[in-house]
């Protein structure tokens, strides 16, 4: 069993696709089902059913995967820390970021990260607040950036940045507990401070629409299809072309963190990019700790 052919295999469970997987990992589809087959064959194992055209995982391939994952993730921590001993010259760093940060803070950080250090090469995957917590736990990230409180002793949280969630309509709204809501989905940051605001006041939002992205949330509200919070720094532009307005409702400002493994050894590379990260200006609608 080879650290490739565990790679291919996570690859392809993940999307139970072995052409996806394929194009993914910048291989042949022959290759990746060459490896996929030497590995049943080797253990003499069925990880996948082959169902019509198609792929699925078997009993035995759905335990595998998290041993699989847990395998690539400490070989990923061994080369970090080889890598580390080398300085800042050559490595890799895995960012995992929920939406608001990824899309609208943790690029600049990045760009401006890999200016200094080109020899770093940086991933970054986009999940929500829970899911970026989940994937520092298991290892499969090294860092991660998330808009809300998450806790596991398998990783802390420091605070990076601070940030203002504000209520939006495409037109006035005379009671907003009677307003339709249109909201990211469950595990997201976003969602679960605005839920905690609407607690306090004692209002159970009617919910219209869930939706999976803070720009398709926007989108649906300046459709008019209800009211909903998001980020400032989302916003702003809808609100200055008069696309959206402001209803007053109050949400306390809320933090970026920064999500670091406790039990795991960090690298230099993903010690210096926390503290490039506590460096580097936020945008104007949000502010430094």
């Amino acid at each position: 069993m080879t650290l490739e052919q565990l790679r291919i295999f996570i690859a392809v469970a993940e999307r139970q696709h072995v052409t996806d997987a394929a194009r993914t990992l910048n291989l042949t589809q022959s290759a990746t089902s060459a490896a996929i087959a030497a590995l049943e064959e080797r253990h003499d194992v069925r990880l996948f059913d082959r169902v019509g055209r198609g792929i699925a995982l078997t009993d035995l391939g759905r335990a595998f995967l998290p041993e699989a994952r847990a395998v690539l993730a400490r070989a990923e921590e061994a080369t970090g820390f080889l890598a580390a001993s080398m300085g800042l010259h050559h490595g890799r760093l895995r960012l995992v970021a929920s939406q608001t940060v990824a899309n609208y803070w943790i690029p600049k950080v990045m760009q401006s990260f890999h200016a200094r250090h080109p020899g770093i090469d940086l991933t970054l995957r986009i999940l929500n607040t829970h899911d970026a917590g989940h994937a520092v736990a298991e290892g499969e990230a090294d860092l991660g950036f998330v808009e809300d409180v998450v806790t596991s002793s398998a990783f802390t949280l420091s605070p990076v940045a601070t940030d203002q969630l504000v209520v939006v309509a495409a037109q006035p709204v005379n009671d907003i507990g009677k307003a339709i809501w249109v909201l990211r989905e469950r595990g997201s940051g976003t969602r679960a401070i605005l839920e905690q605001a609407l607690k306090v006041k004692e209002i159970m939002p009617i919910v219209g629409m869930e939706l999976p992205s803070n720009e398709a949330v926007r989108a649906a509200v300046e459709a008019g299809a209800g009211v909903s919070a998001l980020s400032r720094v989302v916003v702003a532009a809808s609100l200055a072309a008069g696309r959206l307005m402001e209803i007053s409702f109050p949400i306390p400002p809320r933090h970026f963190y920064a999500v670091r493994p406790t039990e795991r050894h960090v690298s230099r590379a993903a010690e210096t990019f926390l503290k490039h990260a506590l460096e580097e200006p936020v945008p104007v609608s949000c502010s430094r700790i």
